[in-house]
């Protein structure tokens, strides 16, 4: 018998957590976590709430960048899995057709009319790779379109469709493909009159700021899609399973259609790695269309046992749990009483989103002592001011956000789905909390303000 023991490891050297990061992992990201005072230990996790050593409770406004969207721990997620593992299943023998994939696919589908087929495969960035893999084959055109400030993945293809330089700069040459601004249906038609488009592929709100696309965009890119010959790609893998108060953000009352749609981060509840390409069914006929062909997109860990179980734990959840419902109630009780704050705050400029994804920005005030201020922190690097209000947020409060992307003046809040009234009430405390002290115009917010900007000009050199 083994003698491996899980509990006793993490016992005997959780307090080294930081230390090996630093030493085989990404080396930046402990040092990261030190400047801005993120560096915590938490020990347990439940619900919407983390917990230190001293049983101390910190509310999470992140849910692990959207995996999270049942809350930590689901009980009955985790139930699902202790099942499937006790089973002892005949798991991944690539020469059979198990239930649990059939199941979830048609237990997903049912939530997206108009389209047919799933393929399951690890991440969000593997289920984009497989819409950008299948758009190119069945059109026979190279290039694809995104939007400015997209973010759909890391990997190569999906980096190809990112619209943000900093994450492309040094991995090119990438596959063909080109930005248009969200919104702008005259952009998008220029680009498709070219005739070598494969597919454009959108967020239905931008996780980078929090942007929303028009009302009707994603139905007359579409149809401007459809008459080109080319597919639209709905990238839900943030926005996807209630997170912007419908099941799927692109079914916002405006009657979009896709061709094909990501999806993953809380598919599984967060606990297992998971994405899901669902699409229609004369695409999936083509990309498969022989039994030649039967191999000829999969992944080594698609559709395991434990990732297909805990998808239909998820879904079960939202459903008996009405979480979709709850994001939307939610969403709108925490936009709204954001959304009465910025007449009260001058360095609050917009409060936006959809359902349980929101974008708070600020922006340049008014009055001239606050304005040098903010001048001061805008010249080490944009996106600071909103770090100040992260930090003691954290701090504090024992609230985790984060700032929404790279020099953005922008927090988003991405909390788990089962929040409610009391974790809005807290949040809003604290945040007014944090602006009376900016708006006050001295105390501790500014002081580390100065400090992250010299650290800021320092870096630079």
């Amino acid at each position: 018998m083994t003698g491996f023991d899980l509990e006793k490891l993490l016992g005997e050297r959780r307090d080294e957590r930081y230390e090996l990061h630093s030493r085989y992992l990404n080396h930046q990201l402990p040092r990261m976590l030190r400047t801005i005072g993120f560096d915590k230990f938490y020990e347990r996790a439940e619900g919407a709430y983390f917990y230190d050593a001293e049983g101390r409770d910190y509310l999470d406004m992140l849910a692990g960048f959207g995996v999270m969207g049942l809350g930590r721990n689901h009980p009955v997620v985790r139930q699902a899995l202790h099942d499937v593992l006790d089973l002892q299943l005949a798991d991944l023998t690539r020469f059979d057709c198990p239930p649990l994939p059939g199941l979830l696919a048609e237990k997903l589908l049912g939530h997206a009319p108009g389209l047919d087929r799933v393929f399951f495969g690890n991440s969000g960035t593997e289920a984009v790779e497989t819409a950008l893999k299948f758009a190119r084959h069945v059109t026979g055109r190279p290039r694809v379109l995104y939007c400015a400030h997209a973010f759909h993945g890391l990997t190569a293809g999906s980096l190809s469709v990112n619209g943000e330089e900093a994450f492309r700069r040094g991995f090119g040459p990438l596959l063909p493909g080109d930005a248009v601004p969200l919104g702008d249906l005259d952009a998008l038609e220029r680009e498709l009159r070219r005739g070598d488009v494969a597919a454009f592929v959108v967020e239905p709100v931008q996780g980078k700021g929090v942007h929303e696309a028009p009302p009707g965009y994603l139905r007359a890119a579409g149809e401007l899609l459809r008459r080109h010959k080319a597919l639209l790609i709905a990238d839900e893998v943030q926005t996807g399973l209630g997170r912007t108060g419908d099941f799927f953000a692109y079914q916002h009352g405006e009657g979009a259609d896709p061709d094909l749609v990501c999806v993953a981060k809380t598919l599984s509840g967060g606990v297992v790695p998971v994405g899901a390409t669902l699409g229609k069914e004369w695409i999936f006929k083509k990309v498969y269309s022989s039994m030649d062909r039967v191999l000829v997109h999969s992944a080594s860990f698609g559709s395991n046992a434990q990732a297909m179980a805990a998808g239909l734990a998820t879904l079960t959840v939202l459903e008996d749990e009405r979480l979709v419902e709850n994001a939307r109630r939610t969403g709108d009780l925490l936009r709204g009483r954001l959304a009465e704050l910025t007449g009260r705050y001058e360095l609050l400029r917009e409060v936006r989103g959809r359902g349980l994804m929101i974008g708070i920005e600020f922006g340049r005030p008014s009055s001239l002592g606050l304005r040098s201020r903010w001048t001061m922190l805008q010249a080490a690097r944009k996106g600071l001011f909103a770090q100040l209000v992260v930090v003691p947020l954290l701090q504090r409060h024992r609230i985790l956000t984060q700032v929404s992307g790279d020099e953005l003046e922008v927090i988003k809040l991405i909390p788990p789905l089962i929040v409610g009234e009391r974790e809005v009430e807290r949040f809003v405390d604290a945040f007014v909390s944090i602006m009376d002290e900016a708006h006050a115009g001295g105390g501790l917010i500014w002081d580390f303000g100065r400090t992250l900007a010299k650290q800021a000009v320092t870096a630079r050199r």
